[in-house]
């Protein structure tokens, strides 16, 4: 049996589909992942077939095409561009390619070539999402979550509203790929979404119930099980200098504003980011790039470029992070407390949701952040309940092997699906 899986965006998009990769390898089923040329590197150190879609992320980030969006509408909007456009074109060829020979696809909500490919092949579809995107109406979409609440009728409009618009920001591409290759769109050219609630084409979500519990009104063929990490962390070995750092010292508070940061700013967050350290008597790991400059290690401050997060966090006295999905899941699975300086996008959902739950501070927009908000928010998460708390949710979502069972959904939707 092969899977295919289209994974979309950045590495913190990427690394779930790893996982999930990872828990089907080991239950003998040959996977191949098709992901930016950013992460080949990446995703072969882990044994897959990797299949490349042209343009290196990395660069189209640095290069500040792609924006953060502070308010829901603009986060439709924050893709356009002509020259993105033309990638995303021959993005939509690669993905194409890489489902040759499939028996299932496996896909992000970005990649919905991912369907419709399954339906030309006859074979099954999965969505795979790292955020939650089935509407309900016990609370807001995503990127509505920080918003002001109007009741449950309003909390279902945001969701068709969210889905609406991701599938116009989705298929913009698609469409133009699609009518080149076969002169026509799909007989069914219609949002896939709703459709990927069945048995034979189910939707899974890489999302602890603990964080969100399941809504009473998801249809059956909806699951979310838990998060979809990296187990093993057992072949990192991390460099002398960074193992000396975290060994000899009290446990720092790891800084990291992911991969959209503003680098324009990158001097002014490093500053504020030590003195706020400084002032609180912390030692500190940064993540330098994505908004934060390199420097030189010193006695209380190390630097680093790319440390799994599952294997860094549970050697943190806290996190601060810009509320990616993913990093979230690693800071909440490490068991400590979390500070979240939302951009864009769905990281104010992130950070709010993160204080409604006792594990981490108010978030601090990062237009609004200064030295001494991020003091007080670093000081927050030594209160003992918001530790207790950070604990006692780890180790519940520790345990739910979220991968795991939604590898084995996804070979028995193959299976019931074979002639």
């Amino acid at each position: 049996m092969l899977i295919t899986m289209l994974a979309s965006g950045t590495r913190g998009d990427t690394q779930p589909y790893i996982a999930l990769g990872l828990e089907l390898k080991k239950l003998g089923i040959n996977v191949r992942i098709a992901a930016s040329e950013s992460y080949q590197g990446l995703v072969e150190s882990y044994g897959f077939d990797y299949a490349p879609i042209r343009g290196d992320v990395t660069k189209i980030i640095e290069s500040g095409v792609v924006k953060e969006a502070d308010n829901p509408f603009a986060f439709f909007s924050s893709l356009k561009n002509g020259d993105l456009m033309e990638l995303m074109v021959g993005a939509q060829e690669d993905q194409h390619k890489a489902c040759e020979g499939a028996d299932a696809i496996v896909y992000h909500p970005g990649s919905i070539l991912g369907y419709f490919a399954a339906r030309e092949m006859g074979i099954p579809s999965i969505l795979a999402s790292p955020f939650p995107m089935v509407p309900t109406n016990e609370y807001p979409a995503i990127i509505f979550y920080d918003k002001i609440r109007l009741g449950r009728l309003s909390n279902k409009l945001t969701h068709l509203i969210f889905e609406k618009g991701f599938w116009k920001m989705a298929n913009s591409g698609f469409k133009r790929y699609w009518t080149e290759k076969f002169g026509k769109l799909p007989s069914d050219f219609t949002n896939p979404y709703p459709k990927q609630r069945t048995k034979a084409n189910p939707t899974i979500v890489s999302l602890s119930p603990w964080v969100f519990p399941v809504p009473k009104d998801w249809p059956e063929h909806v699951h979310s099980f838990g998060y979809w990490f990296i187990e093993d962390q057992t072949a990192y070995k991390p460099s002398d200098e960074l193992q000396q750092f975290l060994n000899y010292g009290d446990e720092p508070i790891y800084v990291g504003f992911g991969s959209v940061g503003d680098k324009k700013r990158a001097k002014e967050s490093t500053d504020m980011v030590l003195e706020a350290l400084d002032r609180t008597g912390k030692r500190g790991i940064i993540n330098a790039g994505g908004g934060m400059e390199e420097r030189h290690h010193s006695k209380n401050v190390f630097y680093i470029k790319s440390v799994p997060h599952e294997w860094l966090f549970p050697y943190m006295s806290a996190v601060v992070h810009h509320g990616g999905a993913g990093t979230t899941a690693a800071a909440l699975r490490s068991g400590v407390p979390q500070v979240i300086i939302p951009f864009g996008n769905d990281q104010f959902a992130w950070g709010r949701r993160m204080n409604e739950l006792g594990v981490g501070a108010k978030a601090i927009p990062r237009k609004e952040l200064t030295m001494e908000k991020l003091s007080e928010a670093i000081r927050y998460t030594e209160i003992t309940t918001v530790q207790e708390n950070a604990k006692k949710l780890g180790a519940k979502i520790r345990s739910e092997r979220g991968a795991q069972k939604a590898a084995k959904l996804i070979i028995d939707t193959v299976k019931n699906n074979q002639p």
